[in-house]
């Protein structure tokens, strides 16, 4: 795909996605938002693809979220109306932090800043992998504006509440070992260790099944919310597939046959 705000590579079994634009750096507008919605529809769709990387193009910032000049821009013209929680008959939508059913794996692998948005979208993944150098921040508050893109809730659920709450509504930012410290992050590491570090969770994902990993993905994100009885009480989408997989056979008979197991993907 040829775009202008998001570059969008495969290699292997892995996507890569690239935010664009790092001379703001990497500030979300309407425009990038279209292009990182045809990348996301096109990642769900491709079964060759097992793993997601989403980073920040240039050393200055993961991303520092919504283009406020476009913003501004757009109030001044009488064209921003009102905005809330979510992204519905907005450009991009369904948006990655609202794709609440996306099975594959993503590493947020984030240097210098991830503000507002573009915290909110590290939050959406499942692995963080952060440079010494990253900071996080929800200053949504000092603008007269809320983390609509789940930032509220996702922090809430991630930290404990009284800490979350702390952050959302001072705007206050977050060190990588700070974020780290309340488990915000998975691994810090210096700036020129960070494509390495990343490999290597890359690496770790694609030694698994990848139903399996899909299986519990949902199942965690899924069950963490509901009492013990009824999480396996529960019925999950990707478990009944991976439960019935080829996959499912074949590593413990790769392990006792002592190779490497052939993942298939079904």
């Amino acid at each position: 795909m040829r775009h202008s705000r998001v570059t969008y590579e495969k290699s292997g079994r892995v996507a890569y996605v690239t935010l664009n634009r790092p001379a703001v750096l990497n500030a979300m507008d309407l425009r990038m938002h279209e292009e990182l919605r045809e990348a996301w529809d096109d990642f769900e769709a491709d079964d060759d693809m097992w793993v997601g990387v989403l980073s920040g193009a240039g050393d200055r910032a993961f991303s520092v979220g919504q283009d406020l000049k476009e913003l501004a821009a757009r109030i001044e013209a009488g064209a921003a109306g009102q905005s809330t929680f979510g992204s519905r008959d907005l450009p991009g939508w369904p948006r990655l932090t609202e794709r609440l059913q996306f099975a594959k794996p993503l590493v947020a692998k984030v240097r210098g800043y991830a503000y507002g948005g573009g915290f909110e979208l590290a939050l959406a993944c499942d692995i963080i992998v952060a440079a010494e150098d990253a900071r996080f921040a929800l200053p949504e508050a000092r603008l007269g504006l809320v983390a609509g893109a789940g930032g509220v809730f996702r922090l809430a659920r991630q930290l404990p509440l009284r800490t979350a709450l702390g952050h959302l509504m001072t705007g206050r930012p977050l060190t990588a070992r700070r974020a780290y410290e309340l488990g915000l992050v998975n691994e810090v590491v210096p700036v020129g260790a960070l494509d390495e570090c990343v490999d290597g969770w890359v690496a770790d994902l694609l030694r698994c099944a990848p139903l399996a990993v899909r299986a519990v993905k949902e199942a965690a994100t899924r069950a963490a919310s509901m009492p013990l009885e009824q999480a396996f009480a529960s019925r999950f989408v990707w478990e009944e597939r991976r439960m019935r997989s080829r996959d499912a056979h074949e590593g413990p008979l790769a392990f006792v046959q002592k190779r490497p197991p052939e993942w298939s993907g079904a």
